[in-house]
């Protein structure tokens, strides 16, 4: 039995989520409404002789994309020999784009047997876009003529606002309120499955690294960017931390384009964030949607993916004999 680190990417428009739905009652049964399901369901073209069974890193819900994330998969072959890196990645995205998944794997990797893609992860980072209607470019007046713009390639992609009093710097200066450790329970969502484990104090600290707020551009071509970027200014913000809460980035991201559209103040936000309780929580914040989330890098530590080093018989031989 040899462990592989699928480094993967994906569109989650059309999928429940990351996370494959394992029904007991029914049995076990391909769960293509889930990203994790999909991978599962490309890897039996394998024809590994062990039951597949995946471990994700990261969960990301309905509507996050992902740029790299990853998952850990134990394969044995019949003849024992371990399966080519390679050879797996080309099996699976062909067997993902015959089946018109939006998902690739970027590369596969074997790795020790005692490595855990969630439990030895370094850190993760998040990215969140969204465009902002430029200023005499209000959602009213645009109605009125008819010329509500969004390109088609931001479709599901992209977080639209059409409110021309956003003040950025607001924004960037209310991310600094975030950095370093503190208690998120204000800013977690009730999972559907609760455990012990999360209702623990100290489940929900976390410590925030880094959040960079910068400019972004459209991704789309030609005509429709240029239109794009004239009716909008786009914006990204990049979240770091080894991991984070359910649907920790997004409450986040609501906080802050709350903050910049004037909704909530400085004081709510300081609230929010001291007095951690799911009572805390301000409802005139609204959880960011999903489509703008991107789960862009998972990091590890090289030697943690390193297999160990294997010697041959005439090394050990040798060995012995001095």
């Amino acid at each position: 039995m040899n462990r592989y680190l699928l480094n993967i990417s994906y569109i989650g428009t059309h999928f429940r989520g990351i996370q494959k739905i394992v029904n007991k009652v029914e049995g076990p049964h391909v769960d293509t409404k889930t990203i994790q399901g999909c991978i599962e369901l490309a890897l039996r073209s394998l024809n590994p002789i062990n039951e597949i069974q995946t471990v994700i890193s990261s969960r990301t819900d309905a509507g996050v994309h992902a740029l790299h994330s990853t998952l850990h998969v134990d394969l044995q072959r019949r003849n024992s020999k371990p399966f080519d890196p390679t050879t797996i990645t080309c099996v699976l995205n062909r067997l993902l784009q015959k089946n018109g998944f939006p998902i690739r794997v970027l590369s596969t990797q074997q790795v020790p047997d005692t490595f855990h893609c969630r439990y030895n992860a370094r850190g993760r980072n998040y990215l969140y876009r969204f465009a902002v209607a430029k200023n005499g470019n209000s959602h009213t007046d645009r109605l009125k003529n008819h010329d509500v713009f969004m390109p088609v390639e931001e479709l599901d992609r992209c977080y639209f606002l059409q409110n021309c009093t956003f003040d950025i710097e607001r924004l960037r200066a209310g991310s600094h309120m975030f950095l370093g450790l503190h208690n998120f329970r204000t800013f977690m969502s009730v999972s559907r499955q609760r455990s012990a484990t999360r209702d623990h104090p100290r489940y929900t600290l976390r410590t925030i690294d880094q959040i960079i707020v910068k400019p972004g551009k459209s991704v789309a071509v030609g005509a429709n960017a240029r239109l794009a970027e004239s009716l909008y200014d786009y914006w990204d913000i990049e979240f770091t931390a080894k991991a984070f809460l359910y649907k920790q980035v997004r409450r986040m991201v609501g906080a802050l384009l709350a903050l910049a559209t004037g909704r909530i103040d400085e004081r709510s936000l300081y609230q929010m964030l001291t007095i951690p309780s799911k009572n805390s929580w301000d409802h005139r914040v609204l959880l960011s949607p999903p489509f703008g989330l991107y789960l862009c890098r998972v990091y590890y530590d090289e030697k943690d993916l390193k297999l160990p080093e294997v010697f041959n018989s005439n090394e050990l031989a040798g060995a012995a004999s001095n």
